[in-house]
């Protein structure tokens, strides 16, 4: 929490003195207050489902058509977590690429059948397997994009 502090402070102080820092709120931005690693949502997502909290990381995808969705790399190598709102409710920049997004929100789990993982791992080339997987999206409800 002491870090969410900071890193207001600091985008606060290099914006007073003049330094062009980019810095996008949408519907109202991050609430830095609620900051929690995604690993940690992740490894117990059924607490987040109704609990807001508010994750970061690095915008490596964003939605080319209308902007309803980015990924998010995560605090773990190789791993990511995508940010989902409705068609319209929200609309991502393509200039977030590589740029660091918080949003606050909550954690839902799309439980797919074993037919269905193995259609998802087929299309990424990756071996079938014999138990379904669940999928994992964020529902924000503001997002803060900094440079």
């Amino acid at each position: 929490m002491k870090y969410c502090f900071k890193l207001s402070v600091v985008i606060g102080y290099l914006l007073m003195f003049g330094i062009n820092v980019y810095a996008k709120e949408i519907n109202g931005g991050a609430d830095m207050s609620k900051l929690t690693p995604i690993s940690k949502i992740l490894a117990t997502p059924e607490n987040y489902y109704k609990q807001p909290a508010t994750i970061s990381g690095t915008v490596v995808k964003v939605c080319k058509k209308r902007g309803c969705w980015m990924q998010l790399a995560t605090d773990k190598a190789y791993e990511t977590l995508t940010i989902k709102v409705p068609d319209g409710e929200m609309v991502f920049p393509m200039t977030a690429m590589g740029k660091t997004a918080y949003a606050t929100g909550t954690l839902k789990a799309i439980e797919m059948s074993l037919e269905q993982t193995n259609q998802r791992l087929k299309m990424k080339a990756m071996p079938a397997v014999t138990k379904p997987m669940t999928l994992y999206r964020f529902s924000p409800t503001g997002v803060t994009i900094v440079d």
